[in-house]
């Protein structure tokens, strides 16, 4: 079974994150004419209220609650680098009207107008997956069929997903998902692991581990922005 050095990743991500840092000061300093405009990233954090998503297969804790407190991890860290973050919810209450006869739909689509309203640049929804067989793990990012600039996108986390966690998917995959298909900004899905894998589930209720998704998640969409 392959284990993780948590301490080993966080400060690789850590040095990453500064050396980052650095290059935006010195194309801050070097910028004479106008400097480029600030970025926007869109933070879905999936599900919400009555829908509580997939649920561990231990602990019972629901993906509601956990990505919730990645999205608000990863709002942090953008926020850290003078990033406009967006947030779809920050509760754990769902955005659907309590008249709303499909509350499904009508959380998407409330979604779907945060998102538009705040004329984000990238979107990046956060989710926790589940298979019927127990031993499937690794987290995973999704794109649209046909969206070359998401594959992108998708590609970059994941890369930077395999070089820091522990059994993450070798590669990305098209989904086809209500998030995905409404927007024309670069958006992926990103399943930061499977509650219904033992293992996984221990790893993404750690606050070290959470710290190490969210990192990985930062960087690799530095990779993108840097491309």
């Amino acid at each position: 079974i392959k284990t993780i050095n948590l301490k080993k990743w966080i400060f690789i991500i850590t040095a990453a994150l500064f050396a980052m840092s650095a290059i935006i000061s010195l194309r801050a300093t070097t910028t004479i004419a106008r400097p480029a405009p600030k970025i926007t990233i869109a933070i879905d954090a999936g599900h919400g209220g009555i829908d509580g998503g997939t649920v561990g297969v231990n602990t019972g804790k629901d993906e509601n609650y956990l990505n919730l407190q990645y999205s608000l991890c990863l709002e942090e860290i953008l926020k850290n680098y003078n990033i406009n973050v967006v947030m779809t919810r920050t509760t754990l209450n769902g955005l659907y009207s309590p008249f709303a006869e499909n509350k499904k739909l009508d959380d998407m689509q409330r979604r779907k107008e945060i998102v538009q309203k705040s004329g984000a640049d990238i979107l990046l929804s956060l989710h926790m997956n589940s298979f019927p067989l127990s031993s499937s793990r690794g987290a995973q990012v999704f794109f649209k069929n046909g969206d070359e600039k998401s594959a992108v996108l998708a590609d970059c986390i994941q890369s930077v997903f395999m070089q820091t966690l522990p059994n993450a998917r070798q590669s990305t995959s098209i989904g086809d998902y209500y998030m995905l298909n409404e927007f024309d900004i670069p958006c992926v899905i990103v399943e930061c692991g499977y509650l219904s894998n033992p293992e996984e589930e221990a790893l993404l209720l750690q606050e070290d581990y959470k710290t190490l998704v969210c990192g990985s998640i930062f960087v690799g969409l530095v990779k993108f922005l840097a491309i």
